[in-house]
């Protein structure tokens, strides 16, 4: 059981207990869901190998996003060590909660991009969890390192409950002018007012469809975070309300195909058409993250 030091005070009241792939079922079946990938919480190094071992045992779980110290002068053998080990076929990538790191360049560190090279060099991608005033940081990485598939999470937090789409519009679309990242269209409803409707997301939508395009978009629940705004079943509801001008094609990149190429997941890749990401049996891939033993 490990605590999460942000989940503090009534509010994360939802949050302040431990989940598992038996929570996320339900849920994942009744929106046709049929694998799923877990991401990182905590920069710690005992996280990784046991997320893997329940990629290994759990048929819902297609990949892993985990971590490991990017400033490690032996990264690359961390890496190593964690793809040869119990269900390291299934690490797809690696994160570190740069948004919590009060250096907003953090990013362009020597020894960070040294580790993002070696990131590149395993053959994984690498999850951004950045804020607004790290995106710049992120743009500078993603240039210095063009062999890394990079992957913006919860488009770059942007500032839905008070509406100001800018800088952070601006940042999106020079993050976006690096033809290795892709977006993640996840984490939206956290970042919005307890009264927000779904007209307050179309701009911030529109800013992300715009600069990368279904073909570099990818969906992303953020469950059980999400569940301090609403469930699964809604954030997958606003995900396809704010699709809905897309092709059929289109669409399907978004829910599956995009996800299962930049994560590596093999036969998956090969998905259903269309737009129904509820319909029963469905081979939709819908990518999640994952929020571990929270024992507070």
């Amino acid at each position: 059981m490990r605590d999460q030091d942000w989940i503090t005070g009534p509010e994360m009241t939802v949050l302040r207990r431990s989940f598992s792939v038996d929570d996320l079922r339900p849920s994942a079946q009744a929106a046709g869901v049929t694998a799923t990938v877990l991401v990182q919480t905590v920069t710690i190094a005992e996280e990784t190998p046991e997320m893997l071992a329940l990629a290994a045992a759990e048929p819902l779980v297609a990949g892993v996003v985990g971590w490991t110290d990017l400033r490690a002068p032996a990264v690359g053998d961390e890496l190593a060590r964690l793809q040869s080990g119990t269900g390291g076929s299934y690490l797809a990538g690696i994160r570190h909660q740069v948004q919590s790191e009060p250096d907003p360049d953090w990013l362009r560190r020597p020894e960070v991009i040294r580790g993002l090279r070696a990131v590149a060099a395993a053959g994984l991608c690498y999850d951004l969890v950045v804020r607004p005033h790290q995106i710049a940081a992120a743009t500078y990485a993603a240039a210095a390192v063009p062999e890394l598939t990079l992957v913006l999470d919860h488009a770059g937090k942007p500032p839905i409950a008070s509406g100001e789409i800018e800088p952070w519009a601006r940042e999106i679309r020079a993050l976006a002018g690096q033809p290795n990242v892709m977006c993640k269209l996840s984490g939206l409803v956290t970042e919005a007012g307890p009264a927000a409707e779904p007209q307050d997301f179309a701009p911030f939508a529109d800013v992300i469809l715009g600069a990368f395009g279904a073909s570099r978009l990818m969906f992303g629940s953020d469950w059980p975070v999400c569940l301090l705004a609403c469930g699964y079943a809604e954030v997958i509801g606003l995900a396809r309300m704010l699709l809905a001008g897309l092709s059929d094609a289109e669409r399907a990149a978004v829910f599956a195909s995009t996800a299962a190429r930049v994560y590596g997941l093999g036969g998956l890749a090969q998905v259903a058409g269309g737009d129904q990401v509820s319909g029963g049996g469905s081979s939709w891939l819908l990518p999640t993250k994952r929020l571990t033993r929270s024992s507070r």
